[in-house]
């Protein structure tokens, strides 16, 4: 059975970042077909709303065996989102996402020409409808 590019898995925050996240940055998707003409940010297919691009670290001490700690979630909004305040001065905040989804797709970046192996790998596009301040802080405030 043949798995669409557009499948959305809905996941739990906890089932992607089991150890938290902490909020490094956002920025605009760039939509690379629309550079130059003004308006160059990426939009959602589904919703038309503008996309961003929000970078994490992964707080999960196996995270970074194999690659980088950071990873990024994509999130559809009008607005950029903003982080909640962070607890301890001088550290980044800790973030939590709500209606996480995981979408599948090929990484074949690491392929090259006509080599006979390819390296391409399984690789997941993390998306979500929000960043919130964790639920444990919440409760705890």
């Amino acid at each position: 059975m043949a798995v669409p590019n557009s499948i959305k898995i809905p996941v739990s925050f906890d089932f992607v970042f089991p150890r938290g996240a902490l909020f490094l940055g956002v920025e605009p998707v760039t939509d690379f077909d629309k550079r130059g003409q003004g308006d160059d940010q990426a939009r959602d297919k589904d919703t038309g709303e503008r996309l961003w691009v929000v970078r994490v670290m992964d707080l999960d001490p196996e995270a970074g065996k194999f690659t980088t700690k950071e990873v990024k979630v994509k999130i559809a909004a009008p607005q950029q989102p903003v982080p909640p305040e962070s607890r301890v001065p001088g550290y980044p905040p800790a973030v939590e996402f709500t209606d996480v989804t995981l979408t599948p797709y090929v990484d074949s970046q690491r392929c090259k020409g006509n080599a006979p192996k390819c390296k391409a790998r399984q690789a997941w596009s993390i998306r979500a409808g929000a960043m919130t301040e964790p639920a444990a802080i919440q409760q705890a405030a």
